[in-house]
């Protein structure tokens, strides 16, 4: 009796594991086209950062108090600066609107002029990971450079993670796009991590069949001493 009951865990556990294998991994919807590509666009959203219209700066001009201060550009961007007047900053980093008010102080104003422009509040770039990981959230994308990396800042894989089941989505110029990775493989060396972005949302996925196995081992113990018992009255 001990050993048919042993028997029928073998089974039960081989039937779950052969019924997981045959479910397909990620269900597909009429919208998504499968492509070939070797991997995900980059995107741009990494980019340097450009000043934005409305956006407060602080300026610096190094060796004059009366021209450093805090500005606001107008809604085209347009930003009124004392001596040079109207300068626009749409289109440009910080350091591009440093270059533009240094050349239009330079010689007639300031011998050597020193610019520095900082926007008060710059926008915290992230990326967001969920699924079977052991700290789902939101993390700075400069900390999560790569797929491993930002995995292993979210706590790593959890017990039911399925490493073989790892999406990433972006979208670059309004097209989106998911990739499936496998994290065991990129740990093998099979394949090179890739990078993430900001704004991409990572998605670790479920393994049912490791679920299985977690319930059904809380419960041997208990099967294992009636399987005895009933041994005992026969």
């Amino acid at each position: 009796m001990k050993i048919q009951l042993k028997q029928l865990f073998i089974l039960a556990i081989s039937g779950a594991l052969l019924s997981a294998c045959a479910t397909a991994p990620i269900g597909m919807s009429s919208d998504i086209e499968l492509t070939t590509l070797e991997e995900l666009p980059a995107s741009t959203a990494g980019s340097p950062y450009q000043v934005r219209p409305l956006e407060t700066l602080e300026i610096a001009v190094f060796g004059s108090e009366l021209l450093s201060g805090t500005y606001l550009p107008d809604e085209q961007g347009r930003l009124n600066f004392p001596l040079i007047g109207q300068v626009d900053t749409e289109g440009l980093t910080p350091s591009g609107v440093e270059d533009v008010l240094e050349d239009k102080l330079r010689g007639q104003y300031i011998l050597n002029p020193q610019v520095t422009v900082r926007p008060t509040k710059l926008p915290e770039l992230t990326v967001s990971i969920g699924g079977e990981v052991k700290k789902p959230g939101t993390y700075t994308s400069s900390n999560s450079p790569t797929l491993l990396r930002a995995v292993y800042n979210a706590g790593g894989l959890s017990d039911y993670a399925k490493s073989q089941e790892v999406l990433v989505s972006r979208t670059v110029d309004g097209q989106k796009y998911i990739g499936v990775y496998n994290l065991t493989a990129i740990q093998r060396g099979n394949y090179p991590d890739p990078a993430i972005y900001p704004n991409d949302v990572i998605a670790v996925g479920d393994s049912p069949s490791k679920r299985f196995l977690q319930g059904l081992l809380a419960y041997v113990p208990l099967l294992t001493n009636t399987a005895v018992l009933i041994d005992r009255v026969r």
